[in-house]
């Protein structure tokens, strides 16, 4: 029978009136929303530029990528790595015009580290000498490298690294040698397959001017070649390769590397901030140990960043599919009603809209992150005042740890909500959930990095008990918020959050407060092991964290007038998304604002009522909200969250004329080893055997048949 599925169209109503009518019904000025969100770099300018370019590429065609296995990922994704190197030489871009080509082309591909943690350590870390070596091949891109920190055996633990870098005190050079298996570098992004340098991080080993035994002065930095500039093959001293399959990342070469008594110059320890004498041998110390640390700390600032657009994209898809998508009728609706949209259902509502919230939330929090980084960089840069580095440390550590669980919980609840058809390829989340489901774990593990917040608290609480800065002007911002809880310790805090916005940032600061006493107590007065209160440790942290996206929520909304600005309208949307955050994170949280003092146990009677009232007052504006974010199709790459919302016309394309296992015809009998019609069944055998073999399955077969 001739393919007659071209005849028929989806019933109705159709996707694309849905979401017209969707649109129509809202006041939000999508146009002024998303320039306010998007204005920086000329954000959304560029995209439509560079959009205009790699759309046309045939490299860049998504299509297929889901069915292309692992090693032919990477191929193709070196083969777009060099492409976009291409046409950023072709056209002119600058390094903001890479990024967004990076952006939208969405793949954690094999050049990846050269812009951000290989290129930022050479800015950061390197001195006036090396830098003016270093910074222009990076730049030419006459070098490519990656960034060698974690190891098989140490991840988020850094000091514990087992790489050691041994000066030699005869020939004024430095020794990498990795003493165990464990020392191995491993996940390290571009190292696998591609990089020809490293930064790597190890161990500074000096010998002891008495004994000549050799000390750790903890982790440094040094700049390492690593492969052949003509055979791009490890150098002698060097084992290299890939790690293998992983849950996303596919077209990345996350590497392992060994060192075997590999000799480097001097000058290959990073030294603006530290280094080693080199007549002497003598360490020098750096005036702020968190100095060293610096390109992480930015890493961190850009994953908050980065987490906004993230799950404003599993949102978009949300909302838009589940706005078309109908299931039921209304159990009290008379007659033969119309099934009803699934986002009309607040059991769907409660699930995505504090998630639409959180994008905005974690937008204001990142701008403000972004900010606080790139001031702190001007003041050491200006006359060395790390005065704010504790902040910026202590800030990026426990919302790189709180923003990356939102958005990777979030785009999962995303997915459920989406039901069956969250579950396939045309959904668009297949690759958005693993690829991101590294973010918790990366660049610092989500429940350990969290410790570093919680110290910094209980060192400012400490101060604050001890009266160090009585004066508002010294210390650091957060000694003011702890003076005054210390000062109205005794009363009852209880807050007006249902009538007064401010009062809503009060009580989550009061609550951060409380639970920083607690540690406080617990640690500094009672002595208890920092083991014994990691869960306590991690919660403060939390609420810490989740204080500073409502603080910087509310003032963007309520403190100062929208920059770029928006209409009342639209900025009354934003309100109500400002208290839908925070009511659903108190909601969450209400046990610890209870105990806290910051409420009274009756006053959550009124939580659900009110997420439920603010949920109904955002529902007429989903689907514009979502598209303020102004993510196209190209991105998402989803059929249940195109802009037209022709969804199931797309869910059929794909399915029925783009995916290559229709293209075949197969021979499901069991009495013979043939599995495409006509191939045969020696030709499948074989072909079957190399496939669940891999690359050693010839050799794997002689053994097998020497055995026998």
């Amino acid at each position: 029978m001739s393919d007659f599925s071209a005849e028929l169209k989806p019933a109705d109503p159709q996707g694309p009136d849905v979401l017209a009518q969707e649109r129509a019904g809202s006041n939000v000025n999508i146009d002024q929303l998303a320039q306010h969100l998007l204005h920086r770099g000329e954000f959304l300018q560029r995209q439509r530029k560079i959009l205009d370019v790699i759309e046309k590429r045939p490299y860049f065609c998504k299509k297929n990528q889901l069915n292309l296995a692992r090693p032919d990922r990477y191929h193709l994704g070196l083969a777009r790595a060099k492409d976009l190197r291409r046409l950023a030489l072709e056209h002119g871009w600058d390094m903001d015009d890479y990024k967004m080509a990076d952006y939208l082309t969405d793949e954690m591909a094999p050049y990846a580290l050269q812009t951000v943690m290989f290129a930022t350590s050479i800015r950061e870390q390197c001195n006036e000498e090396q830098l003016k070596y270093w910074l222009p091949k990076v730049e030419n891109w006459e070098i490519i490298g990656c960034y060698g920190q974690t190891e098989l055996g140490h991840g988020s633990n850094v000091r514990g690294i087992e790489c050691e870098a041994r000066w030699n005190p005869d020939t004024r050079d430095f020794t990498i040698h990795s003493p165990t298996l464990t020392a191995s570098k491993w996940w390290n992004g571009s190292l696998g397959r591609t990089a020809n340098h490293a930064i790597v991080v190890a161990q500074l080993m000096l010998p002891d001017k008495s004994t000549g035994i050799l000390k750790s002065h903890g982790p440094h930095q040094f700049i390492v070649q690593i492969r052949d500039m003509k055979t791009n093959k490890p150098l002698e001293g060097i084992v290299i390769g890939d790690i293998g399959p992983k849950y996303g990342y596919t077209a990345m070469d996350n590497g392992y590397m060994l060192f075997k008594n590999l000799k480097v110059p001097h000058s290959a320890l990073l030294s603006r901030y530290s280094g080693v004498d080199s007549e002497s041998g003598m360490y020098i110390k750096p005036k702020n140990q968190a100095l060293v640390y610096g390109s992480l700390t930015y890493v961190r600032a850009q994953i908050i960043m980065h987490a906004r657009l993230v799950l404003a994209r599993a949102c978009t898809i949300a909302v838009r599919y589940l706005s078309i998508r109908r299931q039921f009728q209304d159990r009290d609706a008379k007659g033969n009603a119309p099934e009803v949209a699934v986002l009309n259902y607040p059991t769907v509502q409660v699930r995505i809209f504090p998630l639409l919230a959180a994008t905005y939330a974690l937008h204001y929090t990142g701008e403000a992150m972004h900010n606080l980084y790139w001031d702190t960089r001007a003041e050491i840069e200006k006359g060395g005042d790390t005065t704010r580095l504790a902040e910026m440390h202590a800030a990026s550590s426990g919302l790189k740890s709180c923003c990356t669980m939102i958005a990777a919980d979030g785009i999962e609840v995303c997915r459920r909500a989406l039901g069956g058809h969250g579950f396939g390829g045309g959904s668009g989340i297949i690759p958005l959930n693993n690829d991101y489901l590294s973010k918790p774990t990366v660049e610092g593990d989500n429940w350990m990095i969290t410790q570093q917040t919680a110290s910094y608290l209980i060192k400012r609480m400490t101060e604050t008990v001890k009266d160090a800065y009585p004066d508002a002007k010294r210390g650091e911002p957060i000694d003011g918020q702890f003076r005054l809880f210390l000062q109205n310790r005794g009363s009852k805090g209880v807050f007006d959050i249902y009538g007064n916005e401010a009062d809503i940032v009060k009580a989550f600061q009061h609550r951060t407060s409380f639970l920083s006493y607690q540690a406080y107590e617990a640690r500094v007065e009672q002595k208890q092991p920092w083991t014994s209160l990691m869960i306590s440790l991690h919660r403060l942290a939390r609420a810490f964290s989740e204080s500073l996206l409502v603080a910087n929520f509310y003032k963007a909304v309520f403190e100062s007038s929208p920059n770029p600005p928006m209409d009342n309208s639209t900025h009354d949307v934003m309100k109500n998304l400002f208290r839908l955050f925070a009511m659903s994170t108190i909601d969450f949280q209400s046990s610890e604002f209870v105990l806290s003092g910051a409420l009274q146990p009756q006053q959550l009677h009124n939580i659900t009522p009110s997420i439920q009232k603010l949920m109904e007052a955002i529902r007429p504006h989903a689907v514009r909200l979502v598209d303020a974010w102004s993510i196209p199709d190209y991105l998402l790459e989803s059929a249940l969250g195109r802009y037209d919302g022709d969804v199931y016309n797309a869910l059929w394309q794909k399915a029925h004329l783009e995916n290559p296992l229709n293209l075949q015809t197969f021979n499901p009998d069991f009495r013979t080893e043939e599995i495409v019609i006509g191939e045969g069944a020696d030709n499948a055998r074989r072909r079957i055997e190399k496939l669940a073999l891999g690359v050693h399955g010839h050799e794997q077969r002689g053994e097998s048949k020497a055995k026998l």
